[in-house]
């Protein structure tokens, strides 16, 4: 009877090797497979010029490489088909920013020529309305064509380490008189110091494209107030005023394409401003939030991640 015991104890034994053996050629068969499979895929992503073995075998990575290859190949054909659409658009762009300036500037040359012409009141107050309306026209094109080149990485955005109080002093400079005019108090809270990796010349539109709205929709008598923090991972640049403020359902609408709010249509404006800030700060690897309650103001975040400080 014993023999029997000691035949089964030899025999599960045998079996729980036979199994342990088995799951480490599966272990180490999966490890190399997804080896495999991560070093094909860096190899399509930076274009190191991976290619499949000539004559793949009928197994589970045989089969893999093979769908690896095709994506790789529609991978490849969709960046030249991209490539040559940006190079179309470039097109485009240069040849309307070109075709409208003139036109542009001359009805700006010709409305300047009528004022000092002799004509009734009535007519004063319609070339004063045509001086509005080219303003208007001047002011789209130019925002359209930097939210063309933007998207289309025509104009790159170049990160160098300088002084990040330079950059918000010179947006907010532009926009003192405007402010002034309205009585509304802009102040600036700031170390003079602050040196990250930032585009001071984008970065400046986005800080700029803030503050302009911030007067626009601030009653006169209101303030706007600019702070800047050193975070663990992000340097935060905080823009707020004691303006109309952003329902909450509205809040991440703002941010897109044209998106005006419908009690502010009386005012100027194209509603790619705060379009062109989130793109600046998103191609910087920053971003940018908003927080704010209907009538309580509102508070712009712009988030710069921490490099060299």
């Amino acid at each position: 009877m014993d023999w029997l015991i000691w035949s089964i104890i030899i025999a599960l034994s045998v079996a729980v090797l036979i199994m342990i053996r088995k799951n480490y050629q599966i272990k180490k068969e999966a490890e190399l497979f997804a080896g495999k499979v991560e070093d094909t895929l860096e190899a399509i992503i930076t274009g190191r010029g991976w290619k499949a073995e000539e004559e793949l075998e009928d197994s589970l990575w045989g089969r893999t490489g093979t769908q690896l290859e095709k994506a790789e190949s529609v991978f490849w054909q969709k960046e030249e088909d991209s490539f040559r659409e940006k190079e179309i658009v470039k097109g485009l762009i240069a040849d309307i920013s070109h075709q409208t300036r003139t036109p542009v500037a001359n009805m700006k040359l010709y409305t300047e020529l009528l004022e000092d012409e002799v004509v009734s009141q009535n007519g004063k107050i319609f070339i004063s309305k045509i001086k509005e309306q080219m303003e208007k026209i001047d002011f789209l094109m130019q925002s359209m064509l930097k939210m063309s080149r933007l998207e289309t990485g025509i104009i790159q955005i170049q990160k160098k380490d300088k002084n990040l109080y330079e950059t918000i002093h010179h947006a907010v400079a532009d926009l003192v008189p405007e402010a002034a005019s309205k009585s509304i108090d802009l102040y600036v809270k700031s170390d003079e110091n602050i040196v990250i990796g930032h585009d001071s010349k984008w970065t400046e539109e986005a800080i700029h494209n803030i503050l302009d709205n911030a007067i626009k929709y601030t009653e006169p008598g209101g303030k706007i107030s600019i702070q800047t923090e050193k975070q663990e991972l992000f340097f935060k640049v905080s823009i707020s005023d004691t303006g109309k403020g952003i329902a909450a359902e509205r809040q991440a609408e703002i941010f897109t394409r044209f998106y005006r709010e419908p009690e502010v249509h009386e005012k100027p404006g194209a509603g790619i401003g705060l379009y062109l800030a989130r793109k600046i700060m998103e191609i910087q690897k920053g971003y940018i939030e908003v927080q704010s309650e209907a009538g309580q103001g509102a508070t712009f975040n712009l988030y710069f991640p921490v490099g060299k400080v």
